[in-house]
């Protein structure tokens, strides 16, 4: 008897010691999703997708991005690397870089060609401006190079960024409807993509209407269907369901998918086929499938956070996670996979509607700002020191400043008395300030996060809250107020205990907290700050 219990104590120690880590991690991004979407939408959502989610596994409903700007690019860097953009060096999805005098995409790479149909300049992508490692490559290097890791999203930057340099593959959804790689990754497409992109799965969605999921009354927590708030997709005449997506598609081709709820749907679909071609997750070695559905910004920042548009999309949405979600039962089994589940960043409130709404704020034309930068320089310098005004950064021409005999740190003060003037700005930074910045300014804070001193300007504009740079209908985000910063954050799956906590973290800890789960080494730019409550069996 005491030899049975000996031998089944033994096998219970090397069944518990010898499965380290999942077969797969999933990853899922959802780009422009606001945490309060999931308490709003709530009521109307089914029990095996946000629901399933959320009842059993564990929720972090407190969660925010920790520097600015808040966007696509930066945020899938940090959630990824464990690391801000003063870090990892993605500080924006387009930026002027100041140590070369040229703008820059955050995923060009001009040594890369495409892999697929499309535009040659949207396959002309790699991670190569991507400074640190991401938990994808610390994967890669545990398992020698053995566990697979796959990129997938309509845009370049959800698909490339999550996957790291040393991703198997990284794909992304062209203007032509197919997806599409570089030669960063292999030297022509796998055949199973070549054959997925040859049925054209995306008219399946595109000769149909977009209409209301379900019964009008259920969006009693948007706005009216067509309020003035909303922009027009592609070429409607109202903002209004049903629209007419064959219509759209004849005028304006197979991109048309990407603002609608059926985007998330072609990804869905196509993460079926990498699991299933790939065998992701079905040996003893790790894989890791990083999963970005971008269709909810491409609609949020058209119709803003209030539209049914938003609304029908995330009611949508929570069916594909749900449909997801069962195909990763089947094919990788319940107990074999780890998701979790975020955001990039989240939104602000359509600046227009806060106003209708008796809350003075206003739009800010980014155009306008940067022409007045211009004209206060020529008006008090007698020339345009300005380079450049983008993503908050103001950049001086340095070399004209000297050859003119003009004081840089004058220039900068008179700039900052003159902006800090201007009735939506709250602060303005030098570049010493946040190079020196301590703890005492919280605001300062996010912005050293996001301060590259070899990349960003020398000066950065923070904005009082509710401005926003953006005009007219839907909305934008990019600040470090908790509208733009307050995400999603839920784990689920293999050896995640159902809870929840509502402390106040931050994106950068999801790396690590992978990292330290399934037994790897810390991407090598985190501070390697983790959340405990998930960490163990």
């Amino acid at each position: 008897m005491k030899k049975i219990f000996l031998l089944f104590a033994t096998v219970t120690i090397l069944n518990v010691y010898g499965q380290q880590r999942p077969k797969l991690v999933v990853g899922i991004v959802v780009d422009q999703m606001k945490m309060e979407y999931l308490y709003r939408f709530s009521d109307d959502f089914s029990a095996n997708g946000f629901h399933r989610l959320m009842n059993d596994g564990y929720v972090f409903h407190n969660t925010h991005f920790n520097y600015m700007p808040t966007y696509t690019g930066p945020g899938h860097a940090s959630i990824y690397t464990g690391a801000t953009p003063a870090v990892h060096g993605i500080v924006g999805n387009n930026w002027f870089d100041r140590s070369t005098g040229k703008s820059r995409y955050c995923t060009d790479d001009a040594s890369v060609s495409i892999l697929g149909t499309g535009d040659l300049a949207e396959g002309r992508m790699s991670p190569l401006n991507l400074e640190t490692t991401t938990v994808t490559d610390e994967l890669r290097l545990a398992t020698n190079f053995k566990g697979k890791v796959i990129g997938i999203s309509v845009k370049d930057r959800g698909a490339i960024l999550p996957a790291g340099h040393f991703a198997n593959w990284a794909f992304w959804l062209s203007d032509s409807g197919n997806f599409i790689s570089s030669t960063f990754y292999g030297k022509q497409l796998p055949n199973w993509v070549s054959q997925f992109n040859a049925k054209k799965q995306y008219e399946s969605y595109l000769n149909k209407d977009w209409s209301l999921l379900k019964p009008e009354s259920v969006y009693d927590k948007s706005l009216a269907d067509d309020n003035p708030y909303e922009g027009l997709l592609y070429g409607s005449k109202k903002p209004v369901f049903p629209y007419n997506l064959k219509e759209m598609y004849a005028n304006k081709g197979a991109k048309v998918i990407k603002s609608t709820p059926f985007g998330n749907d072609i990804v869905a679909d196509f993460a079926k086929e990498t699991i299933a071609n790939e065998e992701l997750g079905m040996d003893s070695n790790t894989d890791f499938l990083a999963v970005s559905f971008s269709s909810t910004d491409y609609i949020g920042h058209l119709t803003g956070p209030r539209s049914r548009e938003v609304q029908d999309t995330y009611l949508r949405l929570d069916e594909t996670i749900a449909d997801f979600l069962s195909y990763l039962d089947k094919k990788v089994g319940k107990d074999n996979y780890l998701l979790f589940l975020t955001s990039d960043h989240a939104a602000a409130e359509n600046v227009n509607f806060l106003r209708d709404n008796k809350y003075a704020v206003a739009s800010v034309d980014y155009k306008d700002l940067s022409n007045k930068l211009h004209e206060f320089s020529k008006t008090n310098f007698g020339a345009d020191l300005v380079l450049n005004y983008s993503n908050y950064n103001v950049f001086f021409d340095k070399k004209q400043i000297q050859e003119k005999g003009l004081s840089l740190d004058k220039v900068k003060l008179a700039f900052k008395e003159y902006l800090t003037k201007l009735p939506q700005v709250k602060r303005v930074y030098t570049e010493e300030e946040i190079i020196a910045a301590g703890n005492s300014d919280y605001f300062l804070n996010y912005v050293v996060n996001g301060y590259d001193s070899k990349q960003n300007g020398e000066l950065v504009i923070l904005n009082k809250p509710g401005y926003i740079e953006h005009e007219g209908t839907g909305t934008s985000h990019g600040t470090p107020y908790n509208y733009d910063t307050h995400v999603p954050l839920l784990f689920y799956g293999w050896n995640i205990k159902k809870g929840e906590s509502f402390d106040k973290k931050v994106i950068t800890q999801i790396a690590p907290t992978i990292a330290q789960k399934i037994k790897i080494d810390f991407p090598n730019g985190t501070d390697a700050n983790v959340l405990t409550e998930i960490l163990g069996n």
